[in-house]
């Protein structure tokens, strides 16, 4: 330009048009484990330009990650795919049902692609192949903590992949292989960055958490000027001394725990408050018959005596567990056992299920199938037996004051009163009982740890109001 030259006060600005970039949609069904698979691809997504459609119509293209532990789970998940494929046509099937590649093409042979679970590079890469990613510089932006589908206060966190037990139940090591350990400091990396993204709930998930690093033999690595083995109780010890952006410890919450010898150890650290009291042990059954046939271990005797002791170190844990009912060769006298040893182990929380024969699972060969109106039977006789003990563990928290997280705080009610829903540590997300408190006041937020008051309780909830803070 010439010095002097008149420059048109009314010239336009030539803005850079940002082109739209390519959104994608996602149906997630099935266990946290497919959740933070989930979470994981659409992070990838995000961080390659896509944006997220919450609606059918929006999306340039759908994914759909499917369940097929159960024969019920791949008939939601073959409803799912239909649904998408119905309301919207380019879709890309992955998760566990995706080793049924050619029954899912059989039924819907214009799916786009289908990928087996875990494989996130083969789910991002038939999303490029589909609907090409708009590089831009502007906008390609993920937050630190990734993209979620859960609240933004808690978050699972998966250490492995696999599992190395063949139960005769259980397809899983078929649909996702033997174990495979993710890095310690890259688990420990992962749940730092989640909390100083505003998480103050850590869910520990995998297969089976107390196998955690037997693959790699327990390798260490070095974190923070220290050396961590890649073990659960190192792990455990370790995700304790993480804070958040008040100081506080986030609570550190362990799934799927085999009774392991080792397990005994992260006891104290409850005790310490390094962990939330709180365990979920898959027991599936008590009866030795049972166990055998489903082959787990048989020691329910010494599991009586372990979790008797480890209450004697924690008065306050939390201990869930799971149990299939029905299962061949199940007599009377084998369930009635399981009664009775449900009334020794007075377990917080139970989850019952009516056994359900899985195409490629052994239990399917077993002889004495249990009719079908026995396992509706046992099952309500097991949901009243376990309802009664939760409603007497229950009963007996009444009075006292308990910290709670909140989920959810509603609308001022026509006194300008605000209710909230929350949890206990005794309760994980989405699968045990809540905390329903009154009169919280304004100003607070899901994710908010505070003291609640103990009013009331039934069989599967509390009843409270907010106490000082935590």
């Amino acid at each position: 330009m010439t010095f002097g030259a008149k420059i048109p006060m009314c010239a336009p600005i030539m803005a850079t048009k940002i082109p739209s970039p390519p959104k994608v949609g996602m149906v997630s069904l099935g266990c946290p484990k497919a959740l933070v698979d989930s979470e994981r691809i659409l992070t990838k997504l995000r961080s390659d330009g896509y944006q997220m459609s919450a609606d059918y119509s929006g999306a340039d293209v759908v994914l759909v990650n499917t369940c097929g532990f159960l024969d019920s789970a791949k008939e939601e998940s073959l409803e799912a795919i239909g649904e998408a494929m119905a309301e919207n046509g380019r879709v890309i099937v992955t998760g566990c049902m995706g080793n049924e590649a050619d029954l899912i093409r059989q039924k819907f042979p214009q799916v786009l692609a289908v990928t087996g679970a875990h494989q996130y590079e083969a789910v991002v890469n038939a999303v490029h192949e589909a609907s090409p990613p708009v590089p831009n510089a502007f906008v390609d932006l993920v937050p630190e903590g990734g993209l979620k589908l859960t609240p933004r206060h808690y978050s699972y966190v998966k250490i492995s992949e696999g599992c190395n037990h063949r139960c005769s139940f259980c397809i899983i090591p078929s649909l996702r292989g033997d174990l495979v350990s993710r890095r310690v400091d890259a688990v420990l990396r992962e749940a730092e960055k989640l909390v100083h993204a505003g998480t103050k709930e850590l869910l520990i998930i995998s297969q089976d958490t107390s196998a955690y690093g037997v693959d790699t033999r327990h390798e260490p690595r070095q974190w923070k000027g220290r050396e961590v083995r890649a073990h659960m109780t190192d792990l455990a010890r370790e995700l304790g001394q993480l804070r958040t952006s008040e100081g506080a410890p986030p609570w550190v919450r362990l799934h799927y725990v085999y009774p392991y010898p080792h397990v005994d150890q992260v006891i104290p650290l409850m005790a310490e408050g390094l962990l939330t009291p709180y365990l979920d042990i898959p027991f599936q059954h008590a009866a030795p018959n049972v166990l055998k046939a489903m082959k787990r271990p048989a020691n329910e005797a010494k599991v009586l005596d372990r979790i008797r002791k480890w209450r004697d170190i924690c008065p306050d844990i939390a201990i869930r567990s799971s149990f299939v009912v029905g299962f061949p060769g199940e007599t009377e006298a084998d369930f009635q056992y399981l009664l009775d040893w449900l009334d020794e182990a007075q377990l917080d929380r139970v989850g019952a299920f009516r056994f359900e024969p899985v195409e490629g699972a052994a239990a399917n060969a077993l002889p004495d199938a249990v009719p079908e109106e026995v396992k509706e039977e046992r099952y309500q006789r097991i949901m009243e037996k376990t309802a009664a003990i939760s409603a007497a563990k229950l009963a007996a928290k009444v009075g006292r004051v308990l910290p709670v997280i909140i989920d959810e705080v509603g609308e001022p009610d026509e006194d300008g009163s605000i209710g909230a829903t929350a949890r206990s540590q005794a309760d994980a997300p989405e699968i045990d009982g809540n905390v329903f408190l009154r009169d919280v006041g304004e100003g607070r937020q899901p994710g908010d740890i505070m003291r609640a008051l103990i009013e009331d309780a039934d069989e599967h909830d509390l009843f409270g109001v907010p106490q000082t803070e935590a």
